[in-house]
């Protein structure tokens, strides 16, 4: 009897079942990587200092914005991104894939927003901005102004934070502590003021930087044109200097507080406050606005002029006609307010 020879069995179909389950594994892969997951709103992503993949993708998988955690690492592996992530914020699209994410990290614009104080602004409506702004965290809101002082600075020059943030346009990291700006803004005006203070000419009539800042902040609310600044600090230092009163509006309107409402009457020139310049000698308790660097630099530099008067022109140009005496002064107001 002769023995037929088994066949033994071919591999091919086993190569064939290999090759469908890496296809498979391998689409499946792709669908986790580049498909679109709708998470039915957009969604602000946080990326701290040093941050790897890990930890951002256990916090996008937390939140369901993505299909698969491993996938994301894999594919932040072939991208080369996986100890190199920008930090920031970043606003994801409400339909986004991990491989969009991940182009987004590795080209790392993370979002900001702009915040604008500006200058000859009060602190308090300083604050309103920033309560207002919603992309901020508000970790300051409900703090005393005295609180949020303590923590940016228990050393601050004043434990009255007027005039000791500096007015600029701030460009922030999305969804940032609001204490961060408040920070930023405080260092920025105590960098302003020193150098102000550092750099200034002889023979003014401040004790410290703050009377200084105080005189800018003055500065600041009675003038806007940049011809004028100077003009309008030597005003004020020329009458500091032979004990006449400062007899500045903007200064009794701080005073005034809430009960202004527009209009300045006699009556509020003869009440008096702390900030009435009109009742009391010297500068302000403390300063009325956030001045801007260049009014501390006109505070710092006022001009040679012996001006003790000014009034507005009035012609929409912002500029004001000075004078050196009283009866030139008179003759200015009947020229240009009383139209005379």
């Amino acid at each position: 009897m002769v023995k037929q020879k088994t066949k033994k069995p071919s591999g091919k179909p086993f190569v064939v079942g290999a090759l469908i389950l890496l296809a498979a594994a391998g689409g499946t892969f792709g669908y986790l990587l580049f498909a679109e997951k709708d998470n039915g709103q957009t969604y602000r992503m946080r990326v701290g200092k040093g941050q790897g993949v890990s930890g951002v993708s256990r916090k996008l998988a937390e939140d369901d914005v993505i299909y698969n955690r491993t996938v994301m690492m894999a594919g932040a592996y072939v991208l080369g991104v996986q100890n190199k992530l920008h930090a920031g914020n970043y606003k994801l699209p409400q339909k986004v894939s991990a491989w969009q994410i991940l182009k987004r990290l590795k080209e790392g614009r993370p979002d900001t927003i702009t915040i604008r104080i500006i200058e000859g602004m009060k602190f308090s409506q300083m604050r309103g901005i920033i309560n207002q702004s919603p992309d901020l965290a508000h970790d300051t809101k409900n703090l005393s102004d005295a609180e949020l002082l303590q923590k940016i600075d228990p050393d601050a020059l004043s434990s009255y934070p007027e005039g000791l943030f500096a007015p600029d346009s701030y460009e922030i990291d999305a969804e940032s502590s609001d204490l961060a700006l408040y920070k930023l803004a405080y260092k920025t005006q105590q960098r302003n003021l020193q150098a102000a203070w550092e750099e200034r000419q002889s023979g003014l009539p401040y004790k410290n930087p703050y009377e200084l800042l105080t005189m800018a902040s003055i500065v600041e609310k009675e003038t806007g044109h940049k011809d004028d600044r100077r003009h309008v600090a030597a005003v004020f230092v020329n009458r500091l200097n032979i004990g006449m009163r400062l007899q500045t509006d903007p200064s009794v309107i701080y005073g005034m507080g809430d009960a202004y409402k527009g209009n300045i009457r006699k009556s509020d020139l003869q009440r008096d406050t702390p900030y009435n310049t009109y009742t009391r000698a010297g500068l302000t308790p403390t300063p009325i606005s956030l001045p801007g660097k260049a009014a501390l630099e006109a505070a710092a530099h006022p001009s040679n002029a012996n001006y003790l008067y000014f009034v507005s022109k009035m012609d929409g140009t912002g500029k004001s006609k000075f004078s050196h005496t009283l009866s030139e002064h008179n003759d200015a107001v009947r020229q240009y307010i009383l139209k005379k």
